[in-house]
């Protein structure tokens, strides 16, 4: 693999100072990656955000709390499927480009989403409803595979290198502003309906909201370049034919330590952005407008944190980050989630942001580490199974972990051992990998 020789002309280029012409192009890469982050992570914090009404409407039972879980169930299924949908976008990616992988995984979610808006209930079409839901969530998780590592991995590699970390984190922290700004349109939503309209059709209008969101998304991607990494790879005529077998083979200790550092990251992110609100509207007694504020509240400050994260690891290194993050996380987990469930609103907006602090501080170095690590070649497809499976057991997996250990306990704070169990393996794989920041991307790691 050519990913072994020495640095090229084009890698020793990016050192110089770019032209105006490249930086127009970096920053409507970072914008085009921005605008795909919010749209597929708004897709799947409607969910998150609708998912008591979603239980109504496609799970009725006399079990509040079972209908919950089934619908909670639901949403962990799309990670069953972003594995696959990683391994197909990470080996198309790796050999056709980096720009065709995120038009395709962008309209695939877009359209999924907004079918999702337009089926019918329980009442109407029976099973079959459930049914159609489960296929529409698998849809999601699929291409979201495809998007979660195709984004980050096609700004590191236009980004300067001394900035890859400020510049992949503005990316990632849109993935948090779909939440905000779905709680907003659920708010308004809640104030501006009935709670039987809002049951019966309400919660389906933020889903039909996807589709112009979509077409803006593709429109904005269109218009930006290919990597220059991957161009300088084609100018060396590297083509790895399998480039899933390839990583498997050559770096699938690589994988293991991108599993491990982004457990955490996937439990935290979607606790925030898939778990909390249902946990204070059922657990802490909070209405659903409270719950949304709360939430939305933490994620705005989680939106402003996570780029300053990623500014400080460009200094300091990705591995500082990721274990003063992880300590940080398991010193707050406990006090965090009593705040949580105190069942007082500015008491469970604290208890998140105390929650987001530590978090931005690890994903400051893990959301750069995770694409960096794996040579050019190869990066998409290994980025992309040790990512997605973090995320379906990690992430997709949280909030019905968390959801059911409270009902099987009857202890609200008990979802805060999930964060103590995952903080620790962070720890402890962060202190066996290698420092990235600064490598040559054209070399081999």
């Amino acid at each position: 693999m050519a990913t072994g020789e020495s640095p090229s002309a084009t890698s020793a280029a990016t050192k110089a100072p770019p032209s105006a012409s490249a930086r127009t192009m970096q920053r409507r890469v970072v914008s085009a990656a921005s605008v795909g982050q919010f749209i597929e992570f708004y897709d799947f914090a409607i969910y998150g955000l609708a998912a008591v009404a979603i239980a109504d409407a496609f799970f009725p039972s006399s079990s509040g709390t079972l209908g919950l879980l089934s619908a909670l169930a639901v949403y962990g299924v799309a990670f069953v499927a972003r594995p696959l949908g990683g391994l197909y976008f990470g080996s198309l990616g790796d050999r056709i480009g980096r720009k065709a992988v995120l038009t395709i995984s962008l309209t695939l979610i877009g359209a999924a989403t907004t079918v999702m808006g337009l089926l019918p209930g329980y009442d109407q079409i029976g099973v079959l409803a459930p049914t159609l839901l489960v296929a529409l969530r698998l849809l999601q998780g699929f291409s979201a595979g495809g998007e979660a590592i195709g984004a980050p991995s096609f700004v590191l590699e236009h980004a300067p290198r001394d900035k890859r970390g400020g510049w992949i984190t503005i990316a990632i922290a849109m993935s948090a502003t779909p939440s905000v700004v779905a709680g907003v349109f659920y708010v308004v939503l809640d104030m501006a309906m009935s709670d039987a309209a809002y049951s019966s059709w309400g919660w389906r209008i933020p889903f039909l909201a996807a589709a112009p969101m979509t077409a803006i998304g593709i429109y904005i991607r269109r218009r930006t370049e290919e990597s220059p990494v991957f161009e300088a790879l084609k100018s060396r005529s590297v083509h790895v034919t399998n480039p899933v077998r390839a990583t498997l083979r050559n770096d699938w200790v690589r994988m293991l330590q991108v599993f491990c550092v982004m457990s955490l990251s996937a439990l935290g992110f979607y606790f925030l952005v898939g778990y909390f609100v249902s946990y204070l509207e059922t657990t802490a007694d909070l209405s659903r407008g409270q719950s949304l504020i709360a939430t939305s509240t933490a994620l705005i400050a989680f939106t402003i944190m996570l780029p300053l994260g990623g500014r400080i690891s460009d200094r300091l290194g990705r591995r500082t980050m990721l274990r003063v993050g992880a300590v940080g996380m398991l010193v707050v987990a406990v006090p965090s989630f009593a705040l949580v469930s105190s069942g007082h609103l500015g008491a469970a907006t604290l208890g998140q942001i105390l929650l987001a602090v530590p978090l931005c501080f690890y994903g400051g170095g893990s959301y750069t580490f995770f694409v960096e690590l794996f040579p050019a070649a190869t990066r998409l497809s290994g980025a992309a199974i040790s990512y997605n499976v973090a995320f379906a057991l990690f992430g997709g997996a949280a909030p019905f972990a968390a959801t059911a250990l409270v009902s099987a306990t009857d202890l609200a704070m008990s979802p805060a051992l999930l964060v103590v169990l995952t903080g620790v393996i962070a720890f402890a794989a962060s202190l066996g990998v290698p420092e990235t920041a600064g490598r040559d991307l054209l070399e081999e790691a």
